[in-house]
């Protein structure tokens, strides 16, 4: 048994030192031929680049390093450039591409190339390549010649390759934490853009016969995904910074997933208007659960142009905020409205369907005079946005973006507003319409009272609808405001107190003579308020929308300009009468202290 052992030890010994060696030579077979492969796959490579893309690029490298046993091989400080003069003549012959690029990589790796289909079948079949933190500049000019054309090669590149290789083909070719500088130089000046931490795959990328005129390849390629983990951006006022996380894109569904997105501002409320030297509007933008589906990504390569046949976007916040403590900066807002600032982005967009699922938005105000923030909140805002676009063609087709929301207003009183939106007109025509239901008035006291300086004590809102065209001047309309036992506080700011005073007086005048206390009233009389109100041209959209509807609410109740005046009138006689009073007072109170003194002097 033990004899049996010993044998048994002895030719395992022998198997694995056998096996080592023949490992060993041909690990140094596979040196061997790679050292003196080295400049005949070099060259080969280099004349590959080069033929493959018509000239246009041409590859440089310091070495090659090649496992033939494994089957890989890397190559060391890889430039892939183009050639200028090349890309001349081939926009003259209206055969260059919209886009160049310029590649570098300090080590470029491929694996598993199977060097024996290589050497007998003439076929390169390579399972990885690989470029590790690669920087990559795309130059994009865009050329006439390209408007229509598929995304394929103007020539199949299996015309260059034939002579020396049956079939190209490589399952993945991946550029992990790429770092890339968009050029673009479709206007008098280049601008340029840049982006970090990119992870791109293009897979199943195959040159034959047959793969460029293949319908279903794109580029000669089967799909291509592009991951982007965590990505920071400081705006150019430094005021702000962009943050995306979790980005991804697979070309195959063209379906782009974002899992957050935000604008964050970098100072507090009260600290951004100082930072920013003026009353300047704070935005403070938080989004999840974002996605694109039916982006065309040629396009989009070719052009610049997003195309999306829909986009969602599930649960965030807008919170808009303005310190009217401050200067205002004086600049006329015109042009600012959401649909001319679509307009106004460089790159061509459209999103078929914009689909809006719980968000929270809010407006708030600091008064210079009450000195308190006055905020209004629309929550839980659900809805859908038809035809967002700035492209002419899209525009020529239809120039109206149309929006129909559904939110709580104050998270109380269901609200309702369909927007209509004229992407071409250059005034900034729109139109919204909606209404609000069953309400307690005093829900508005958030607003109201740091705003307006009233507090709503009671009142039942039972239906509250407006129709308003507006433009960039002016806004006209009408408000059907139904309502029940309103009662309201007129409020002042008292020096050296922290809350707003009630005006009793002048209150109680206010309820009796001016406010309607219900609308209908007791003989079934509905007052309906025409609305015709001015922009101030330096307010913002979120401004112009609430106080033209504050006017209709304030013509409904009552608290028109001639009873605001009265009202105005009226205590400024009570004032008077109280500062008679007191003069009286004082005067009597005088003579009784001079009446007093002559007797005690008798």
């Amino acid at each position: 048994m033990i004899e049996q052992t010993r044998k048994t030890f002895t030719i395992c010994k022998w198997t694995v030192g056998i096996v080592f060696l023949l490992f060993m030579a041909a690990d140094a077979g596979s040196w061997y031929l790679s050292s003196k492969r080295r400049p005949i796959v070099m060259e080969e490579l280099k004349n590959l680049v080069l033929v493959g893309t018509d000239s246009l690029y041409h590859l440089q490298l310091s070495t090659v390093n090649t496992n033939y046993l494994f089957g890989n091989a890397s190559l060391l400080d890889v430039r892939i450039l183009p050639d200028t003069n090349i890309y001349n003549k081939l926009v003259k012959l209206k055969r260059a591409p919209n886009n160049i690029y310029e590649i570098r990589v300090d080590k470029l790796t491929f694996w598993s190339f199977h060097p024996l289909r290589l050497f007998m079948d003439k076929k390169m079949d390579i399972n990885q390549l690989l470029f590790e933190h690669p920087s990559i500049v795309m130059i994009n000019k865009q050329l006439e010649f390209n408007e229509n054309k598929p995304p394929r090669p103007n020539r199949s590149p299996y015309n260059y390759i034939s002579k020396i290789f049956k079939e190209v083909s490589v399952h993945s070719i991946d550029f992990k934490d790429v770092s890339l500088k968009y050029i673009s130089k479709n206007g008098p000046v280049p601008e340029t853009d840049s982006l970090k931490n990119i992870n791109i795959s293009l897979k199943d990328w195959l040159i034959d016969a047959h793969s460029a005129t293949d319908p279903s390849r794109l580029y000669l390629l089967k799909d291509v995904l592009i991951n982007l983990n965590d990505y920071h951006y400081a705006t150019p006022d430094s005021l702000y910074h962009i943050e995306v996380s979790e980005l991804s894109f697979k070309a195959s569904t063209g379906r782009l997933n974002i899992k957050k997105f935000a604008l964050a501002p970098r100072y507090s409320e009260m600290d951004f208007g100082h930072v920013a030297g003026y009353a300047k509007e704070r935005f403070n933008i938080k989004m999840t659960d974002i996605s694109l589906n039916g982006i065309n990504l040629p396009l989009y390569v070719k052009k610049q142009e997003l195309v999306a046949n829909e986009m969602n976007i599930n649960y965030g916040s807008v919170s808009v905020f303005n310190n009217n403590e401050l200067r205002g900066r004086g600049t006329m807002r015109m042009g600012k409205f959401p649909h001319q600032l679509l307009q106004s982005v460089k790159a061509p967009l459209t999103v078929k369907k914009l689909k809006l699922n719980s968000v929270d938005i809010s407006y708030a105000e600091y008064d210079s005079e009450s000195k308190q923030k006055g905020k209004i909140t629309f929550e839980n805002t659900s809805g859908t946005f038809l035809n967002v676009t700035n492209e002419a063609k899209a525009k020529a087709k239809d120039h109206t973006m149309l929006a129909g929301l559904d939110s709580y207003m104050m998270g109380k009183g269901k609200l309702h507003v369909d927007f209509k939106f004229d992407l071409n007109a250059r005034d900034g025509a729109f139109s919204y319409s909606g209404q609000l239901t069953d309400m307690h008035g005093s829900a508005l006291n958030a607003i109201t009272k740091p705003l307006g300086m009233v507090k709503v004590k009671s009142g039942e809102v039972k239906k509250l609808a407006f129709n308003i065209v507006a433009n960039d001047n002016r806004a006209t309309g009408k408000m059907n405001f139904a309502y029940n036992d309103l009662s309201i506080g007129l409020l002042k700011k008292v020096e050296g107190k922290d809350r707003l005073v009630k005006q009793g007086l002048i209150s109680m005048l206010a309820n009796a003579l001016v406010i309607h206390p219900d609308n209908p009233n007791t003989k079934g009389e509905f007052v309906a308020a025409h609305i015709d109100f001015e922009r101030d041209p330096t307010n913002s959209f979120f401004t112009f929308i609430w106080k033209t509807l504050l006017q209709g609410i304030k013509y409904t109740v009552g608290l028109t300009p001639e009873k605001q005046a009265e009202i105005s009138a009226q205590k400024a006689r009570f004032e008077k009468m109280k500062s008679d009073r007191d003069l009286r007072r004082e005067v009597r109170q005088k003579r009784k202290e001079i009446e007093e003194h002559k007797e005690t002097h008798r």
